[in-house]
């Protein structure tokens, strides 16, 4: 009797994974929610190329602390409008080194930036290590702390 137990509990728990009822475990979950994160930052990134006022509102916390790495933190808006003013223009951008953690309904996303720019009508180059901190608030993810430090040579 205890063998037949076993064998069904078994069974049920080898349909329930390949059904994917197990995807709900804490890895799937965490794997998913890393992905959206990874999504949103991406959507951030394309946005801070070719800036809208509603992308970026969408992907930005209304608390949001943007800390630039030469010491200047932008709010939400002072960030949007830098960036539709073109005082901070980014012509093209490049991510690697990408790592995400999620934890709870916060995520800690870690990459290099290497970016050309024209701030201000003034081209150049930039290259600088980034900490994102991004918050779920109801579906979407927002960033709310970004902190730049310059690539140590």
């Amino acid at each position: 009797m205890f063998k037949k137990i076993v064998l069904t509990a078994a069974a049920a728990v080898a349909i329930a994974a390949l059904t994917g009822c197990a995807s709900n475990s804490p890895a799937a979950s965490s794997a998913a929610s890393e992905q959206s994160v990874a999504a949103a930052a991406e959507r951030l990134r394309v946005a801070m190329v070719d800036p809208t006022q509603a992308t970026l509102a969408q992907l930005v916390a209304d608390d949001l602390s943007y800390g630039h790495s030469g010491g200047r933190v932008d709010t939400k808006d002072s960030f949007i409008g830098d960036l539709l003013a073109g005082k901070s223009d980014f012509v093209t951008i490049a991510i690697s080194d990408q790592t995400i953690k999620v934890v709870g309904n916060t995520a800690i996303v870690r990459h290099t930036l290497t970016a050309d720019t024209n701030d201000s009508g003034k081209p150049g180059k930039v290259q600088i290590k980034i900490l994102g901190v991004w918050q779920q608030q109801g579906s979407q993810w927002k960033l709310l702390a970004r902190q730049a430090v310059r690539v140590a040579t």
